[in-house]
């Protein structure tokens, strides 16, 4: 049986893809096409060069206009993702996606909507979301989805109350949208994702007659649990409400036992499921194999992997990324090594949390050789590491003062694009400055920022105090220049128990 996912598909109308020039003679004149030729051939550089010119221009209309470049809608999604990924300046984001909108018979599509919104969510400009969403509602309200919805009240339940996320879920529906069971299923998504599983069941049974729970209701509560007499107790509930349990529901539960090293039940779980005729998926025996990990049974763990082809089921890499975590966590890593050639032995791809898991361990025994040594062996691979990866990575070199090592990943980042430029910036700054490379700190600074990214304020503060000292006065005039083009950073306190203490303004309108 295959896996059904929880996320619902959006309902949103079909949105063709449009494509824009900016022509020289005339910068308001469009171009519009429904297909690309040629041009698609290079959207990768196209990508990159709109890009630079979103966070360098000061006047991005004129400087769109003199590149000539064509501004698909799969040209956009990509400009948006890269600024999503990157880390980059959500204003700067922001001034694109209204610039692009502004074309006579262009609409966005869902996905950069979305992209847009997750963006602003992520740096709380929350008054800047609601400003986005109106001008949607007022253009093309068919944009604004279900996934949207969620997007939106992830990004507000991560840093605000409940209170202020319930408040917000509100506030669609006096926008005049039609928030239907999936609009509420979002909003205990959210909660479940970012809150407490009691705050997600307390907001359920405060709306829920309002909205007809559904399977998809049942499914989200139970993921969230991590009491399995909770879990338990929920599922007895849905079952005598009528809905019955699917692979999902099971999944949910299974995962529960698992955490909660009750293998016993999870076995019995599996009998269950064959019993109703509910075949477990590679999901299911994934959270066997990590269970088993957490009572100390990583042999046993790697026994499933080949238990499950049986059943006609086939590890894929989160699988074996779990067996290998089994055997870095018992400081057996032969063992780990041995599964990770088994896996590319059987046309999997280890992919950034396969190293990951290594690189963890090595960070902890302070193993510089083989972290390096798996590094190259990743790049050799084509796996780009994740932000994990390189904190990993950039913290030993740290900690062994390992300059070249660290300049080595900086430009490997800043030549293939992976990794947040800010986290690792600022423990390579901090290592530059106690080593008194200030040449190489100030190379990388003006890296970051012709990339788009802001280097914050320590490490700015480091290198300044540094170039004073050696009365670099140019070159400090530069890049404090270089700083002063981001923009003052907007300061956010912090209410009680942590959470982010925002005005109405910044959800509710004014």
């Amino acid at each position: 049986m295959a896996f059904k996912p929880l996320s619902a598909p959006s309902s949103t109308r079909y949105v063709p893809r449009i494509s824009i020039r900016f022509h020289l003679q005339n910068p308001m004149s469009t171009f519009l096409s429904r297909g690309f030729s040629s041009e698609k051939s290079d959207l990768v550089g196209d990508v990159e060069t709109v890009f630079r010119l979103v966070t360098t221009s000061k006047n991005l209309k004129q400087s769109l206009n003199s590149s000539g470049v064509f501004l698909s809608n799969d040209l956009i999604e990509k400009v948006l993702k890269r600024f999503r990924f990157s880390h980059g300046n959500p204003l700067q984001a922001l001034d694109f996606f209204y610039l692009t909108a502004t074309r006579r018979g262009f609409y966005h599509t869902p996905f950069a909507l979305n992209t847009m919104l997750y963006i602003l969510g992520r740096s709380r400009k929350f008054h800047q979301i609601w400003e986005v969403l109106f001008e949607i509602k007022r253009k093309d309200p068919a944009l604004i989805s279900t996934q949207t919805v969620q997007v939106v009240l992830a990004r507000i339940a991560k840093v605000c109350s409940v209170r202020q996320t319930l408040e917000s879920f509100k506030r669609f529906r006096k926008m005049g949208l039609q928030l239907d069971t999936d609009g509420f299923n979002a909003l205990l998504r959210s909660l479940c994702q970012e809150k407490s599983m009691t705050d997600a069941r307390n907001v359920y049974h405060h709306l829920k007659h309002e909205f007809r729970p559904n399977l998809k209701t049942f499914n989200i509560l139970l993921s969230g649990w991590k009491s399995s007499e909770e879990a338990e107790g929920f599922f007895e509930e849905m079952t005598k409400m009528g809905v019955k349990p699917d692979l999902v529901s099971y999944n949910c539960l299974m995962d529960v036992y698992c955490k909660g090293r009750e293998m016993d039940k999870a076995y019995k779980l599996v009998d269950k499921m064959r019993d109703e005729d509910i075949s477990p998926d590679v999901i299911s025996y994934t959270s066997i194999i990590g269970g088993l990990g957490l009572v100390g049974q990583p042999d046993k763990a790697r026994d499933v992997l080949k238990e499950m082809r049986e059943y006609g089921c086939y590890p894929d890499a989160a699988a074996y990324n779990a067996a290998i975590r089994n055997f870095c966590i018992a400081r057996r890593l032969g063992d780990a090594y041995s599964l990770l050639d088994e896996m590319v032995g059987k046309g999997l791809s280890p992919n950034a949390t396969t190293y990951n898991v290594f690189f963890r361990s090595f960070f902890w025994s302070n193993d510089l050789r083989s972290s390096w040594s798996l590094y190259q062996r990743m790049k050799d691979t084509g796996c780009l590491p994740n932000t994990q990866s390189c904190m990993f990575l950039i913290r030993l070199f740290g900690r062994q003062e390992k300059v070249e090592m660290a300049l080595e990943l900086w430009n490997d980042m800043v030549e293939t694009g992976f990794g947040s430029y800010i986290l690792v910036s600022d423990v390579l700054f901090d290592l530059l400055c106690d080593m008194g490379k200030l040449v190489e700190a100030e190379q990388c600074f003006l890296q970051m920022v012709e990339k788009g990214h802001k280097p914050s304020n320590v490490s700015f503060r480091r290198i300044k105090v540094l170039m004073e000292l050696a009365n670099k006065v140019e070159a400090l005039q530069n890049l404090s220049d270089k700083m002063a083009a981001f923009g003052s950073s907007i300061q956010v306190s912090k209410g009680e128990n942590g959470l982010i203490d925002m005005s109405s303004s910044d959800l509710l309108p004014c």
